[in-house]
Parts: C-alpha cells; structure tokens; sequence
C-alpha cells in the first residue's frame, strides 16, 4: 500500500536521521560506465570533442495551456518576462520560506508548451503547484529510465561539447546556420533528421545540447560518431559524465527545503513514500539532527544573481528579507594532494581506513554535504568531491563564509561520517580525517570561467 512522504516521516520520526540512513546510493546514469577510459573521455571536452547521451538520466515535464508563463513566473524566482518559444533559462524554484527546492532548465517549445528537464524533485514540485488549480495548465511526465526501464524516452537528448564541437556540428548539419549564442534555442538537422538545439554545457566547454523524437535517437547518433570519427569525438560514459558539474560549477541536487513546516505539509502528503524525496541518501560528514539545517538558500548556490523580485511568487517575502544577507559564497575547492594520499595510503593500513573515495566520484550519496572547517569551528559546505582528469587534482564545490571565500584562502574538509558511518549499506566502516583545501574561483578553468557565457 502506497503511503505518502508524510506519513514516512511521521513513521521515522525524524526526517534528517531518516534520509541520513535511506540505503539508495548517489545518482545513477544508466549509459555504460565508460565507452574508452573515463580519464580520455573527460578530457575530450576541455581538448577534443565528446558526446553525452543525457536521453536517460533526467525528469522531463511538460507543462502546456495558456498560462504556462504565468504559472512559471509564480513559481519561479526568475523573471519569466518574454519567456516563450525558444526561449529558455534556469528555474530556480524556492519554498514559502526561500530555500531551494530545485533547478533545471525550462524549455520554450511553443508560447503555450514549456519543458522542464532536470532532476525529479523540481518537477514533481511543479506538478503538484499545477494541481492546485490556480493556473490553467496541464502537465504530462516523462519519467527518467531508472523509474520506468522498459517505456522508451519520448524524447532523446545528446550534448556535443568540446573546443571541436562546433566545427563537427556544422559539418554534421544538413540545415540552416546554427544558433550558437550563449543558452540560445535553435534547430539542426542531422541525418534527414530535425532537433532543436540549446547552446549550453555541461563540461563548460562550446557546443550544443540536441534533442528530438525518440524514433530519431539511433539515425542521429550514428551520423554523430561517423562524422565524429574525423574529430576524434569520443563517447563519455556515466563514469566521465559524474564529473562533469564539478567542473562547470553546478551544484546538481541540493537536498529539496519540503521535509518541515506546515506551508509544505500538503505536498508531503502529495508525493508518496516511494517518490525520489522519500527515498534519497544524504551522506557527508554534516549530520544534523534538524533537516532543516541542510536547507540552501539561491545565494549559497550563487543564484541570488537570478532572483527578481519584479514578479510575485513563492517564497518572495522570504528573500526579499534574506536579500542584504550575509550570505554564503559559493567555490571550487582544491584537496591538497598529501592529504587525498594519505586517504588512499590508509586502505592498505590497519582498519578501519579513511572513507574510501571512489574514482572519479567520491560522493555516495544522492545529496553529499561535508563539513568545512577553519581553526575547527564549521565554516560552511562542501559538496560533489570528484576527481578531475583535466585539473589533475580532486575538487569539490562549497559555500563558504565570505571572508573566507577569496581565492587562495585555505581551509579543512572534515572527510567521512561519525562513528564509524551511517546505516547505508554501501558505506562501509571507517574513520575520519580532515583535509586541507584551496579556494579557487568556480568555474576551475580559466578560460572556460572567462568565455563560456560569452559564446556566440
């Protein structure tokens, strides 16, 4: 018998502990691990060319009807003023009390159609705000792989990103020129095939996210890797792929802010004990009693930049009064390699070891959040530790308190959980250690943090 996400909590009795202990793992992308070698198809984005097959991965919503604009702009911290076909941006969608419940991005197919492709907490949030009534729209889900292995896509999703990227695409298109600006909508025709196309990247790097009907996907791909093959276009797999925010600087999946508060009771009681919400890991040497303490505000993940208050829409009041701060910086961190060494030195040592870190993702939890620490007092959050085959370094982003958000600032990760760790199963027993770290900038890279948002 279904329950809803309410009724688990109220059977937990406390939600932190609860998702703290969920036995799920981190995400899952269910393409094969590695199609060469993980470190070569990294690479490929910051030196060659790379394909990503996003088709399986991702929550699509459609939400359609003539206040599809309205309905956004209530639920959406940014300004949805013009928004309609071809048009396109990050929602970031906030709680009565003004922290995050997601991001993703919102596609305008037509003026009256949009899509949201992202991670499920947003769309289920949007579904639920739909079903409310207040706007006259309708939503349609197309539910990621994982949930429904055996009902095709409806729609594929591949990403061609690289310094090779755009001159493979123009070689590859049969159409008109293509739209190359900076999250600008366009459209290619590959293999006979139409698609539309968003100027975006995952890696940060040129290039274009293309996308069609389903019954297109294997026509357009083997026109990709037969033109690729003159670029020396290589595939990524989910292995690369886990790397690839870290280096773009998006944090994917902060815990979504619905678990407390009686503003969101009724959607707790909406979303089933089965949803993604109820069945989530959170792991990291942050382990608060009150769940409420891993809540994100838009300016700890650098998205007070998008918020506009020239709209009315959940969660306004709450940031208009959390605007002049203080808040939180979002960074990359750089792990010292003596420390990450000694990480791995202590798996040959007595037991328990440190935290094993997995190659290239360290995470293993579906919302990792680890201490930052400075003269031992916590500082802020680190988040996604990967292992960066371009910076040759191990990386994480954080949210740190300003003053010590400079670049060349040094602080400590306190790496691992308590006592030994959790009760997912897939965390194994071992001890903590604290890391040192650098502060860097985010984007890591230079030319990327300097040009990606300028291409043309």
């Amino acid at each position: 018998m279904t329950r809803s996400l309410q009724a688990k909590i109220d059977a937990h009795g406390n939600p932190a502990h609860m998702l703290q202990n969920a036995p799920s793992g981190p995400y899952q992308f269910p393409i094969p691990a590695q199609y060469t070698n993980w470190v070569e198809e990294v690479r490929a984005w910051r030196h060659g060319v790379v394909l990503l097959n996003q088709s399986y991965h991702m929550t699509d919503l459609y939400v359609r009807g003539p206040d599809v604009v309205p309905f956004l702009s209530h639920v959406g911290v940014n300004s949805f003023a013009g928004f309609g076909r071809d048009k396109a941006k990050q929602l970031v969608c906030v709680s009565p009390d003004g922290h995050v419940i997601g991001d993703g991005i919102i596609f305008g197919l037509e003026d009256t159609e949009a899509l949201y492709v992202g991670r499920p907490p947003l769309a289920n949030w949007l579904a639920f705000q739909a079903s409310l009534g207040q706007f006259d729209v309708s939503v349609e889900f197309d539910i990621r792989s994982l949930e429904s292995p055996d009902k095709p896509r409806k729609l594929y999703r591949y990403e061609i990103q690289g310094p090779e990227a755009l001159d493979l695409l123009a070689d590859v298109n049969e159409g008109g020129p293509l739209t190359t600006r900076f999250f600008a909508m366009g459209e290619i025709t590959i293999a006979g095939c139409k698609a539309r196309t968003l100027c975006h990247g995952m890696g940060g790097a040129k290039g274009l996210e293309i996308w069609g009907p389903y019954a297109d996907a294997r026509k357009v791909y083997d026109r990709l890797l037969e033109v690729g093959a003159r670029y020396g276009l290589l595939r990524a797999g989910a292995r690369a792929y886990s790397t690839a925010s870290m280096e773009s600087g998006w944090i994917p999946s902060p815990l979504p802010a619905i678990y407390t508060g009686e503003a969101m009771r009724a959607y707790r009681e909406w979303l089933s004990d089965t949803s993604f919400e109820a069945t989530c890991s959170v792991g990291g040497s942050f382990q608060p009693d009150d769940v409420a303490q891993y809540y994100l505000t838009p300016w700890d993940l650098d998205y007070g930049r998008v918020v506009k208050f020239d709209h009315d829409f959940i969660g306004r009041a709450a940031l208009e009064r959390m605007a002049p701060g203080p808040h939180r910086v979002k960074v990359t961190l750089v792990w010292d390699k003596a420390d990450v060494l000694r990480i791995f030195a202590g798996m040959m040592e007595d037991y328990p070891a440190p935290k094993l870190m997995e190659l290239p993702s360290g995470h293993y939890a579906a919302h990792p959040y680890d201490q930052v620490l400075s003269g031992g007092e916590m500082v802020g959050l680190s988040t996604y530790p990967v292992y960066s085959a371009n910076e040759r370094a191990w990386i994480s982003l954080a949210m740190l308190r300003a003053d010590l958000a400079a670049e060349g600032s040094r602080v400590d990760i306190l790496w691992g959980e308590k006592d030994g760790g959790t009760a997912k199963p897939h965390v194994e027993r071992h001890r903590q250690m604290t890391v040192a770290a650098t502060v860097h900038p985010w984007p890591i890279h230079t030319a990327t943090r300097e040009g990606y948002r300028r291409q043309t």
